[in-house]
């Protein structure tokens, strides 16, 4: 019975990987930006909507999904050789678990967002970064601290189960870096980025 369980397990692993969305690098978020319009329209409306700046967002996604649509904690090993069960049911653009999704659909009353959709996924992190707000006192420019809540929890953040972290810590100052550059590389391309919603017309 085991090695029926074992042999399912792989061919799931298998065909997983087979449909995978490859994880985006990105040096200049302008680039991104301008391949991809609808998800530049759709963290605007987020950051219009919600008031959690786009930089801060943007961040925030590249650090938890690089951009893959089906991203996913890595699979523990069983016995160190075979894949095993996961670590978390974080999943998509946002890396978000169901019970935050669920909280995040029942809240917006957006039933049918799907974390695997950008706009869902960008509009959840927005929504989210202004939970923190509210939560824990967090401006929504402060980056590090937004992604400390994001990732350890209202809760946690409040507790502040980050400071026996210090990998966390440091992962959070990264993603502040990487938010001030795409502030920065922006703030150029602002009104190329805005000129792009004309061809969505045609």
């Amino acid at each position: 019975m085991i090695k029926k369980y074992l042999l399912i397990s792989l061919i799931s692993l298998t065909l997983n990987g087979c449909f995978s969305t490859p994880a985006v690098q990105v040096s200049n978020i302008c680039h991104l930006m301008d391949e991809q319009v609808s998800w530049y329209q759709a963290v605007k409306a987020s950051e219009k909507k919600y008031g959690s700046p786009m930089h801060v967002q943007l961040a925030i996604m590249y650090q938890e999904s690089h951009f893959a649509s089906d991203a996913r904690p890595p699979r523990n090993k069983l016995f160190g050789v075979v894949p095993w069960f996961r670590s978390s049911s974080a999943y998509g653009f946002a890396q978000a678990k169901d019970t935050t999704w669920e909280w995040y659909q029942l809240k917006t009353s957006n039933q049918n967002a799907n974390r695997d959709d950008f706009d869902d996924a960008i509009d959840f992190i927005g929504w989210y970064i202004n939970q923190s707000s509210k939560r824990s006192g967090i401006d929504k420019s402060d980056t590090r601290n937004q992604y400390l809540a994001y990732h350890e929890g209202h809760g946690g953040f409040n507790k502040q189960t980050y400071s026996a972290k210090p990998w966390l810590i440091k992962i959070a100052r990264g993603v502040d870096d990487n938010a001030q550059r795409y502030k920065q590389q922006l703030q150029q391309c602002s009104s190329q980025l805005d000129g792009n919603n004309v061809w969505r017309l045609f």
